[in-house]
């Protein structure tokens, strides 16, 4: 990477937005906009019903395949954070001692359970709320590009992140 710094102050500053920026260039720009992005992260409002429990960030993404995609499975749960099983096992029981989330048991397999978000309408809308501001801004983000654009900006930010972990092994 070079230490040549384009003209301007904001990320990508010195080129046309229509223009493009060299790999350079867009390094520079991800290097200043993250630290933003991740400190806008973590002064999101928690909303008072979930303000107590000491939620992280890995509880969002739970909470959020769980809202999203319905109740589940632990090892699917484990399985889309990208964590073990008992990980998640842990999550559930902590949440669910919070009255955040249920374990069902499945009807098709007794054996297993499934984690569920409560019937509480008061922490659905909760969590809801709290996901609605992020879910909000990425809309405002995404709406004004192609499908293939977003599809391309999902896959670089796994890259990076698959990057960024190897980096940390």
């Amino acid at each position: 990477m070079t230490t040549e710094h384009a003209a301007g102050s904001g990320p990508g500053a010195g080129s046309r937005p229509d223009a493009g920026l060299s790999t350079d260039e867009a390094i520079r720009a991800m290097l200043l906009l993250m630290p933003r992005v991740a400190a806008r992260l973590k002064r999101t409002r928690i909303p008072e019903r979930l303000r107590s429990m000491n939620l992280a960030p890995r509880h969002l993404s739970l909470l959020a395949y769980l809202l999203f995609d319905g109740p589940m499975p632990v090892n699917r749960l484990a399985a889309r954070l990208e964590v073990a099983p008992t990980t998640v096992s842990l999550m559930v029981s902590d949440l669910g001692r919070q009255g955040v989330l249920e374990r069902r048991t499945d009807p098709a397999d007794r054996r297993r359970s499934i984690v569920a978000i409560t019937d509480d309408p008061q922490t659905r809308t909760a969590i809801e709320n709290w996901l609605a501001n992020g879910a909000d801004a990425w809309r405002r983000a995404f709406d004004p590009l192609s499908p293939a654009d977003r599809a391309m900006f999902v896959r670089t930010i796994g890259a990076y992140e698959n990057g960024a972990a190897r980096e940390d092994d």
